[in-house]
């Protein structure tokens, strides 16, 4: 494995462990873990293309030199903001969803609108 890669490899372990905690677990809270855990994963690949080996801040100083795209930069900030404020939503909807059945588990809830 080549040690430039390696933002990659963490990038597929977080994306593919959050993915299978969101697809396995029946508890509401773990599945906001997941999600959480996956968002993670897509922040540091869209940073790690970001960056550039030998790259500068894209300020003009001087003459042929590598600057680092920002735009990646920016829109993870504001990828940031949205996630927390879906997190947040999702957090609050699960507190609801307490609140009304008394669990927090996918089956007993089901069971309790069929039943």
């Amino acid at each position: 494995m080549t040690v430039g890669l390696i933002n990659y490899w963490v990038v597929i372990f977080l994306m593919m462990t959050g993915f299978y905690i969101v697809m396995s677990s029946r508890n509401l809270i773990k599945k906001m873990v997941g999600l959480g855990l996956f968002q993670t994963s897509v922040f540091i690949l869209y940073i790690t293309m970001g960056k550039i080996e030998g790259g500068t801040a894209p300020i003009l100083t001087e003459a042929g030199a590598a600057y680092s795209n920002p735009l990646p930069h920016v829109l993870i900030l504001t990828a940031i903001v949205v996630g927390i404020a879906t997190t947040a939503l999702g957090l609050a909807l699960i507190v609801r969803i307490q609140e009304a059945y008394g669990t927090v588990e996918e089956d007993e809830i089901q069971a309790a609108d069929s039943g």
